[in-house]
């Protein structure tokens, strides 16, 4: 089911009956889909917790029980002082600092830990699953700050912040977007504020959820940026007076790409049936040998992006079928330390991703620059200017294209190299995870607004085509930017037209209407 389907009949997600998909914690995240605890989950909770209770009882230590955790692994702590331990741990960890989080970034990582929750491998209560999903239910989002995680022990600060929102302490919003103490807005949905017990603070911070729940987001907005790159790439080979011949699936096929292959077959349907194209088809009209490498080889950069977003996914679909904490209570009933919280593998793709990022980001900056240059346009104007020497056309455009390349390639830097250790070096080695999944956000919201600059070149030069026209696809996109934005004409105000062209790339409307117009074999 889509996440459009989920808007359009408000149908819930079910927790705990099987692992979560993407688009499920898209729906939830984004969409606000309501949230139901499988009645089978609450069992095993329940089953998990009556272990949990056990050796509460036992004078023998148990780690995340009836001990300090850290450093202070190795320290009793008396039943009676207990509740004020967890109380404790989450306020001290509740330390992150900077700007607040995304809204649905913290709801990502509210669901994610309930999935985990809801496995009964952490030894909560089920009132824990119940207020977790009660708060995403209510629209309460507990206010989360950028940094604190070093992605190791888990994505512990950010989760802490939403532990203590749960325990009615600390501040959220609500569904309105009004921030208000966690307290009144508990009291407001009628969820009462959480008392933890043994083992639960622990098990409502030992996580990667974070850094998964920005992975997911980010795959799922790189499915809509790479087909939109593909549509662009296709307005500028077309506008350009550029070759669809490079594109042919037996040349493709020479290299067994998945990706590639994709990515031609999109540009192939987008260019089909072009009146632009077919105008300098015969050799005696044109006498280019080929293309320069940044709309011939489209496909194979396109593609290769694309083959990085499955690996990401291979890796995001396993991390959604785990359960992740620490002590983990196991199958048999065994309470096991073990080091399942690093987020090393997530952090890994992560990184991969923002690479990706950066390189179709710069072979479209690429694109647009030709578009721009009378020696290599092939017959358009100077930086497409109404009249050259008193307008500058899409000069400035092309900067902030630059701009925003030069900036996506330091995001690039893979964040999961580095390490810096934690907690009197018990916690040694970190993963970095949450890091990289901040950047990479910045660095999709920049791959948005380099591609919207390159769609808005290429109409600006399809235009200019004129009395030629463009094929259905590009012609549709066209027409599409021609809703937000002018044709061309002398200088205007450009700042607006490219962020409402930015909007319709980064909602996939770019996308959809060339795609929906083509038929790929």
């Amino acid at each position: 089911m889509t996440t459009e389907l989920f808007e359009k009949v408000g149908a819930s997600v079910a927790v705990g009956a099987a692992p979560l998909r993407p688009e499920d914690v898209v729906a939830v995240a984004r969409h606000d889909a309501r949230v139901e605890i499988a009645p089978e989950a609450l069992a095993r909770v329940a089953a998990a917790r009556a272990l949990v209770e056990g050796l509460a009882d036992d004078p023998e230590p148990h780690y995340g029980i009836s001990t300090g955790f850290g450093a202070l692994a190795t320290t009793f702590i008396a039943p009676e002082r207990r509740l004020q331990l967890q109380a404790s741990l989450i306020r001290s960890h509740a330390a992150g600092t900077g700007p607040e989080v995304e809204r649905e970034v913290v709801r990502a990582l509210m669901l994610l830990r309930l999935q985990t929750l809801a496995t009964g491998h952490t030894g909560v209560r089920p009132v824990v699953v119940e207020t977790y999903a009660a708060m995403l239910n209510a629209g309460i989002t507990p206010i989360v700050r950028e940094y604190g995680s070093l992605g190791c022990s888990g994505d512990l600060a950010p989760l802490s912040h939403v532990a203590l929102a749960a325990m009615g302490e600390g501040r959220v919003r609500d569904a309105d977007g009004v921030e208000k103490d966690a307290a009144d807005a508990l009291g407001a949905a009628s969820i009462a504020p959480l008392v933890l017990r043994e083992k639960e603070g622990l098990a409502l911070i030992n996580g990667t959820d974070g850094m998964l729940g920005m992975l997911l987001l980010a795959l799922h907005d790189l499915s809509t940026l790479l087909d939109t790159a593909d549509v662009a790439a296709g307005m500028s080979v077309e506008s350009q007076l550029g070759t669809d011949a490079v594109f042919a699936a037996d040349l493709q096929a020479l290299r067994p790409q998945v990706g590639q292959a994709v990515s031609a077959a999109n540009l192939r349907a987008v260019l089909a049936g072009s009146p632009i194209i077919a105008s300098h088809r015969d050799p005696a009209v044109c006498t280019r040998v080929q293309d320069a490498y940044s709309r011939r080889c489209s496909p194979q950069v396109h593609g290769a992006a694309r083959d990085t977003v499955d690996h990401a996914a291979l890796i995001a679909s396993r991390e959604l079928a785990a359960a992740v904490d620490n002590p983990v209570i196991t199958d048999d009933g065994r309470v096991e330390s073990n080091g399942n919280f690093h987020g090393a593998p997530v952090a890994y793709v992560l990184d991969f991703l923002a690479i990706a990022v950066a390189d179709v980001a710069s072979i479209s900056e690429r694109r647009t620059d030709r578009a721009l240059d009378r020696a290599r346009s092939n017959g358009l104007p100077p930086f497409l200017a109404d009249e050259v020497g008193v307008d500058s056309g899409l000069m400035i455009a092309q900067y902030a294209a630059a701009g925003i390349v030069s900036e996506l390639k330091r995001l690039a830097v893979p964040a999961s190299v580095d390490s810096i250790p934690s907690s009197a070096m018990q916690e040694d080695h970190v993963s970095m995870g949450w890091a990289a999944a901040r950047k990479l956000r910045r660095a999709l919201d920049g791959l948005a607004r380099v591609l919207a600059i390159e769609v808005l070149t290429g109409a600006r030069a399809l235009d200019l085509r004129a009395p030629l026209q463009p094929g259905a696809a590009t012609g549709a996109v066209r027409d599409l930017v021609r809703t937000v934005a002018g044709g061309p004409g002398p200088d205007r105000f450009l700042s607006p037209e490219m962020e409402a062209v930015t909007a319709l790339v980064a909602s996939g409307a770019v996308a959809r209407a060339a795609l929906q117009t083509t038929t790929k074999e």
